[in-house]
């Protein structure tokens, strides 16, 4: 069992995670092996939907807040945020539910038409 926790310092707007204090470094939490690979993957699946969103916004006739590639790296970001504020302690926890960001970001009422079929749309 992984019960070995190490203070490791999280960026998720740098998607870093790093063992010792840094600028960048937006929370500070104990992590065991396990909780580290698991926090790896989860911002890899960000990065991967970051890219892949990026590469979309070139569509000339689409907005990118009403596309599944958008929804998709929300939905991934809602992720890191949520593991983040189940491994974390209480003032990481603080920190997330004060961005209100879980709650918001599912719930963005976008049901616009014209969206369906895009070459570029998941």
């Amino acid at each position: 069992m992984d019960t070995d926790k190490k203070r490791y310092y999280i960026s998720v707007s740098h998607q870093l995670i790093q063992d010792v204090p840094n600028d960048s470094a937006e929370y500070e939490v104990l992590m065991s092996e396990t909780e580290v690979s698991k926090l790896r993957d989860l911002l890899e699946d960000l990065t991967k939907e970051d890219e892949y969103a990026f590469k979309r916004t070139f569509v000339p006739y689409k907005s990118a807040d009403h596309d599944d590639a958008a929804d998709e790296y929300n939905d991934r970001l809602i992720a890191v945020y949520a593991y983040l504020h189940e491994i974390g302690d209480e003032k990481t926890r603080r920190t997330i539910e004060d961005m209100n960001i879980l709650g918001k970001m599912q719930h963005t009422d976008y049901h616009d038409e014209g969206y369906e079929g895009s070459p570029l749309n998941k």
